[in-house]
């Protein structure tokens, strides 16, 4: 999963004092679901105060806290609270069409950004096998579903499992949609009750 080039002093443990390794997501799970991030640069803050018209200069730092910022959102999938459809639309990031994973900000290249980069808020880690991270989500998906939909009423857990698709076009269009519907019903009642 690491990348040959990994620093000596984050390969495994000695012989002496073995311990179990965690896989590079449970590391990076745990970090992207801790509410401490770094502090914003110096540079992004003086930008918020920047003229609507002039153009913003970004540092390399920004930009890497940048793709760590878009990779927390990954911290998100495993929280029962996150709404529906912010979890579809980061699977859709993360599982976007190969074509697009060479572009600036796609998931892959986050994963490199933050990996990689001396300047990322992680130890240094080298390339990540981005297919093993996915293949990681996409067992834990199930599990991280089923936690946010236990939070709505039956009858829209079985909507959502039965047609997915349907919701999603729906949220899509509304990302209130879930909420508004579970009002609705809770007001009018069953009719065919």
């Amino acid at each position: 999963m690491l990348h040959p080039s990994v620093a000596p002093e984050f390969r495994a443990a000695s012989s002496v004092y073995p311990e179990p390794q965690r896989p590079f997501f449970h590391v990076l799970l745990d970090r992207l679901q801790t509410d401490a991030s770094p502090p914003p640069a110096a540079a992004a803050l003086a930008a918020l105060d920047a003229d609507q018209g002039s153009p913003i200069e970004w540092s390399e730092e920004d930009v890497v806290l940048l793709h760590w910022r878009l990779l927390k959102e990954i911290g998100r999938l495993a929280d029962p609270e996150t709404p529906l459809e912010e979890k579809f639309d980061t699977l859709r990031w993360v599982f976007t069409e190969r074509d697009k994973d060479l572009r600036p900000f796609s998931f892959v290249s986050c994963l490199r950004v933050v990996g990689c980069s001396p300047l990322s808020p992680l130890p240094y880690c080298g390339l990540v096998d981005v297919e093993e991270v996915r293949d990681f989500i996409r067992l834990a998906i199930p599990h991280w579903l089923q936690q946010t939909l236990k939070r709505y009423p039956s009858w829209v857990r079985e909507a959502i499992v039965d047609h997915p698709d349907w919701v999603e076009a729906r949220l899509a269009r509304n990302p209130q949609w879930i909420n508004e519907e579970v009002r609705r019903f809770a007001s009018e009642g069953d009719l065919f009750a």
